[in-house]
């Protein structure tokens, strides 16, 4: 697959501190690429080097195989974290200001503008001052100009931070939605359940420096435990004497009489098929099914080995 952005070697230094220390990073085109790591690890100064807020000390950023120029600006969308919305000015009126910075014409941003709002059921709040809005609020208009231009690449800075569960949905659909028409869409954010949801691929940076990439199966595989977990009806005695092949029992949990979840880690020199070959004479199997870390549990594990070594 092609990859629509690249950073290459990109470091960059702030009085004597190391934001970032030769970060490379393979954005896939038309993937959801998820860019995590704990606070202050250097993901926004990435981001900030990709929209040209500022400029790496050394190292390349390609876009689309080209090195990252003033002429890409308009191929990037970029909603920050901190949202930077005049407050006195008219919802409307600001929208179509930032729209016309972005190079849209006045009457093609005018009829995308009236397209959003109506269907974010938010057009009654065209004539209304940005301070009269709700914080949710404030975020729909701030995620309506980042997405109005239609980016080919789109950077999403915790894009959920103040949403209820209802708007988190209907913005977590659009991303959904732009991705399969074609765009391609960095997701920066601390909540690891969104990422294991819509991200194809990832690289979490710790310490001003990648400590792992790859697609989410990729790194699940990698950090996976030789866990399983097994449903069976039987005894549970009968079924822990039956694991002599050396997989151990980490936990059980009775779902009605003699009916039982069972995780088990096998060791490296045996399979499942190995266990299942022991029990079956004494319980009866329901299901079989590898027990893979989920994000959060990654996310932490290597955030903790990276501090450990650091």
């Amino acid at each position: 697959m092609n990859n629509i952005l690249e950073t290459q070697n990109v470091r960059k230094e702030y009085a004597g501190h190391t934001a970032l220390n030769g970060v490379s990073i393979e954005v896939p085109k038309g993937s959801i690429f998820g860019l995590l790591g704990p606070n202050g690890a250097g993901k926004t100064t990435l981001i900030r080097i990709i929209n040209q807020i500022t400029m790496p000390d050394s190292g390349t950023v390609l876009l689309n195989g080209e090195q990252l120029k003033e002429a890409h600006r308009s191929l990037i969308g970029y909603l920050p974290e901190e949202r930077g919305l005049y407050r006195k000015m008219k919802v409307g009126e600001q929208c179509l200001y930032i729209a016309q910075l972005k190079g849209m014409e006045y009457k093609d941003a005018l009829a995308k503008l009236k397209f959003w709002f109506e269907k974010f059921e938010i057009i009654q709040w065209w004539d209304k001052k940005v301070e009269e809005l709700s914080k949710g609020m404030a975020q729909k208009i701030q995620f309506i100009v980042t997405v109005l231009h239609e980016p080919e690449l789109l950077i999403l800075d915790e894009p959920f931070s103040g949403f209820d569960p209802i708007n988190t949905n209907l913005i977590k659909d659009e991303i959904k939605r732009m991705n399969e028409e074609g765009t391609t869409i960095i997701f920066s954010t601390h909540n690891m359940s969104s990422v294991e949801e819509i991200c194809q691929d990832i690289a979490l940076i710790n310490h001003s420096e990648k400590i792992l990439s790859g697609t989410v199966r990729e790194v699940k595989n990698d950090f996976k435990a030789n866990e399983y977990q097994i449903e069976f009806v039987g005894g549970l005695l009968k079924f822990t004497n039956a694991l002599w092949t050396g997989a151990s029992l980490i936990s059980s949990q009775e779902i009605e009489k003699d009916h039982h979840l069972a995780t088990i880690k096998i060791p490296d020199n045996s399979s499942p098929n190995d266990v299942l070959t022991n029990i079956l004479p004494h319980v009866q199997v329901r299901g079989l099914k590898e027990v893979l870390p989920s994000m959060n549990d990654i996310f932490i594990q290597a955030i903790s080995s990276n501090t450990k070594t650091a």
